[in-house]
């Protein structure tokens, strides 16, 4: 497969995630964040687990938890404290720094290679992204903006230690398993949270259905096929797609106006997605060792 098909198939998942905020919150308004991140992550896992029939080895359990809560239970609750307490671009933009962070932590973790044109990509993505939903009158909050940080901070993670640890099994079963322990971490934060039983009208149980399978299931299956075959610090850099799928479908569904400010913004994400691909490289015939599943 080449490897334009396999970038084209990996940024398919932020930009299917830009459309996260106007189905929750048309969709979805009236139910807390923790529940909806839970109804997203568990039942697809589930759904996913009778799909691949297949569940992971006692020896890979505990990473599959840690990646589960990096990937999913972290970084979503992160993220829905974040989106509820800061404006919307502030959050956004807080988020456009994981790509920063993954490109050093490889650097340790995987001892890849810092090269500077990706550290500039980076830098641009955060600066494209602050023009595209930054506004001056944006009010900051100090759990916000921490919650902002770590939430990119457990994704830069997540992406980083999901290249590391690669079981011999396919994306699908990878997703799976990650999607169903990130789901039971967050079952007593949601039951805490609402401890009654919510009710869910039909538009309710659709963004709960589109949120799981699409923006969860599939998504996920790409985007984590997407960190086996490219390197960690290319595939984050990827994740301007998310606030550049927002604004447009803003632009096209709820009426929204762009500012010239807002295209110069585009235009730069897109740039530091230009320039952060220019010397990727799609890993076939050399891939880090990864310990067979017994």
């Amino acid at each position: 497969m080449s490897r334009r098909l396999d970038l084209l198939l990996t940024a398919l998942a932020p930009a299917i995630w830009g459309s996260s905020y106007i189905v929750t919150t048309q969709l979805l308004p009236e139910h807390s964040a923790m529940t909806v991140a839970f109804l997203r992550a568990l039942p697809a896992g589930l759904l996913l687990l009778l799909i691949v029939r297949q569940l992971p080895p006692l020896n890979w359990v505990g990473k599959i938890f840690i990646l589960g809560a990096l990937n999913f239970s972290i970084f979503w609750a992160m993220l829905f404290i974040s989106a509820y307490r800061l404006p919307g671009g502030v959050a956004a933009t807080l988020g456009a720094v994981q790509p920063l962070i993954v490109i050093f932590l490889a650097g340790f973790v995987l001892q890849t290679q810092i090269r500077g044109g990706q550290i500039l990509a980076a830098l641009l993505g955060i600066a494209g992204v602050a023009l595209l939903l930054l506004t001056p009158a944006a009010q900051l909050d100090t759990v916000g903006i921490l919650a902002g940080l770590g939430g990119a901070a457990s994704m830069a993670a997540g992406v980083v230690l999901t290249r590391k640890w690669q079981p011999p099994v396919p994306p699908l079963t990878f997703t799976a398993w990650q999607m169903t322990a990130g789901g039971l971490l967050l079952l007593p934060v949601a039951l805490w949270v609402t401890p009654e039983v919510p009710s869910f009208t039909p538009a309710n149980l659709l963004g709960l259905a589109y949120l799981g399978l699409i923006g969860g299931a599939l998504t996920y299956v790409l985007w984590f096929r997407g960190i086996a075959r490219i390197d960690p610090a290319s595939v984050s850099i990827l994740g301007v797609f998310s606030p550049l799928s927002a604004v447009v479908l803003g632009w096209v569904f709820m009426g929204e106006t762009l500012s010239p400010s807002q295209g110069a913004g585009a235009f730069l994400a897109l740039f530091s997605v230009w320039l952060g691909q220019n010397k990727w490289k799609l890993i076939r015939s050399r891939k880090l060792p990864v310990k067979p599943i017994s």
